[in-house]
This record gives C-alpha cells, sequence and structure tokens, in this order.
C-alpha cells in the first residue's frame, strides 16, 4: 500500500470495553489492517487510565453518548468505517437501546459513513413464532439492524455467540453441598450452546469484516468458536482442571430453580424470566437458529480460542489445578 495515501478512520464504540478492547487491540497489531486503519476510540470519559492507555497506543480517544446524536456526529464525522454496540444491561431498556443504535444509524447515514459494523442478534420472537417473547436484549439489537438496512447505511451484522466468560465461577462452581464443580443451566446436557471468547475473539471477527468488505456488507457473522453441550464443557474442564474436576457434574435445573438462584443475586422477576427463555432458545430453536459456524470460520481462518483454552486461562479458575 502506498503509505502517503492517508489511512481509513475506524470508530470503535466502548473502546475501552472487552468487545471494543479486542477490536483495537487485533486492528493494531495486524499489518495489513493497522496500515489501512487509524483508530479513533469512543469512551464515555477519556481521562480516564483505560482511555489514557488507549491513547498512549496511537487511539484518538474522543467522548460521546450514544443518546445525544450531536457529539455521535463529532464520532463519526470524517470516518470510514464504525464498530457499534450498546449495552442493554446498564438500564435494562430495550427501548432505550432500540434509540440509541437508531441514533447512531442516523448519524452514519448523515456523514456517508461507508461501512457499520452493528452488533447484532436474532430476533427471538419473531423467529421463535412468538414462543420466546421475553428476550429482550437480542430483540431490541435485531429492531436495530433492521432498521439500518431499511435506512441503506452499508453495514454488516456481527452476532456475538454465548459468551465464555459467563460460565467460570458462574453456572459452573463448586456445589454447596460437597464442594464438587458442578455446572447447572435450565437446558439438557446435550443443548448446543456457540461459545464466544469476547475478550479475545471480538477482534478477530470484526478485522475480518473490515478488510472483506464487499463479501460481507448486508451478512451475518457468528461470532463463536463452535457449539459445544454442557457435557462436553464440563468433560473439557476435566481435562484441563484434573484435580479441581475430579468429580464434575453437569445438572439439568428446573425453570423455578434457575429463576430462584438469579433472584438470590437480586436480579428482578422479569429479567429472571428473560434470562431463562435466552437459555431455552439454545435446546428449542438454536441460539443462531440452526445456523452453521463455516461461513464465518472461512472467512476468520482460524485462531479462534477453544472452550479449552479459555478454561485453563480463566481468571476465575487460575488457582485451580
Amino acid at each position: 500500500m502506498d503509505h502517503s495515501e492517508p489511512k481509513k478512520v475506524l470508530v470503535v464504540f466502548g473502546a475501552t470495553g472487552l468487545q471494543g478492547g479486542s477490536i483495537i487491540e487485533q486492528v493494531l497489531a495486524d499489518p495489513k489492517a493497522s496500515s489501512q486503519f487509524s483508530i479513533r476510540g469512543i469512551t464515555r470519559d477519556p481521562s480516564k487510565p483505560a482511555a489514557k492507555e488507549l491513547t498512549a497506543k496511537g487511539v484518538e480517544c474522543v467522548a460521546a453518548d450514544l443518546e445525544d446524536k450531536a457529539s455521535l456526529r463529532k464520532a463519526l464525522e470524517g470516518a470510514y468505517a464504525a464498530y457499534a454496540v450498546t449495552n442493554f444491561w446498564e438500564k435494562f431498556s430495550a427501548e432505550l437501546e432500540v434509540q440509541q443504535g437508531k441514533n447512531v444509524a442516523d448519524v452514519a447515514k448523515e456523514v456517508g459513513l461507508q461501512h457499520l459494523v452493528w452488533s447484532s442478534l436474532p430476533n427471538v420472537t419473531k423467529l421463535s413464532g412468538g414462543a420466546l417473547s421475553k428476550v429482550h436484549h437480542f430483540d431490541s439489537k435485531a429492531e436495530v439492524e433492521e432498521y439500518i438496512r431499511q435506512i441503506g447505511v452499508p453495514a454488516t451484522f456481527f452476532m456475538p455467540g454465548f459468551y465464555m466468560s459467563n460460565i467460570p465461577g458462574k453456572s459452573f462452581a463448586p456445589n454447596p453441598e460437597n464442594g464438587t464443580y458442578r455446572f447447572a443451566l435450565p437446558i439438557p446436557a446435550n443443548s448446543p450452546m456457540p461459545l464466544f471468547a469476547t475478550g479475545y475473539d471480538t477482534g478477530k471477527f470484526v478485522k475480518a469484516i473490515l478488510l472483506n468488505r464487499e463479501k460481507c456488507l448486508g451478512k451475518h457473522v457468528l461470532g463463536a468458536t463452535d457449539y459445544y453441550t454442557p457435557e462436553q464443557i464440563v468433560e473439557q474442564f476435566k481435562e484441563v482442571k484434573p484435580n479441581a474436576g475430579r468429580g464434575a457434574t453437569y445438572a439439568e435445573l428446573p425453570p423455578e430453580v434457575f429463576k430462584g438462584f438469579l433472584g438470590k443475586t437480586g436480579m428482578a422477576e422479569p429479567v429472571q424470566e428473560e434470562m431463562l427463555q435466552n437459555m431455552q432458545l439454545m435446546p428449542q430453536f438454536g441460539y443462531y437458529f440452526g445456523a452453521s459456524l463455516k461461513e464465518t470460520h472461512d472467512l476468520v481462518g482460524g485462531g479462534l480460542t477453544t472452550w479449552k483454552e479459555f478454561a485453563a486461562k480463566s481468571p476465575a479458575w487460575k488457582d485451580l489445578d
């Protein structure tokens, strides 16, 4: 590439978060991507230590608020591509998340952005025929995707899988009764779970999308290493942590017991039901409604983090052997 040609600006929302941080790391470390893109990292407070670390790596850190279109104009002005992600869990509001996503889409259209990578998910209510109608944090992202397509912003839709980081020490922890490790969810032991190592791998997927714009426009890119069953998750834990894993089991929890556990953490009933239906999606319809991961894997070209690798280096399990 001719070095006199100016780099294209890539805007990364949530620059100090797990997804955004992974994208920045992967783009900076890749000679091809870093020769094409300079990075503008969007964060609420560029004076925070995490943002200052990015500035030291050559990232331009800019403050913006997804609810404020004027700040989004500044964030996206002159940019070629952007990765946008919203956080439903911050305020537990699908309406707010949809509005934030539409704000990004409107401004992207206005400034002539060439490639928006939207962190999306399937519309569970529609695709399940109304059987699972409470998975709001999926449906809201899907609604924004629909809007992006409607208004004609050139875009690719990245669909993060089930976070591996939600397993160690959370749903997979010592059984209070006997101390042996137990993985417990309200789904059968053979349910397919598309596992995704957020902090390690988001950037691998998104970098591949950015470097293959024509091939990816209008497409879904599924963010998962592979489909694993709860049984496999337990077996592979035993392989990497043989002592701690001795006697480890999987337990299929009755729905009310699962909700009860969530209630003990202070989670409100509507959110408990949402989490239950989010789990039930996997055995009943499939997280990605049966889609194969092959096309995505061909695009990325390997190097994705396996569950075994993740389990071996998970901070929650670092003291186990």
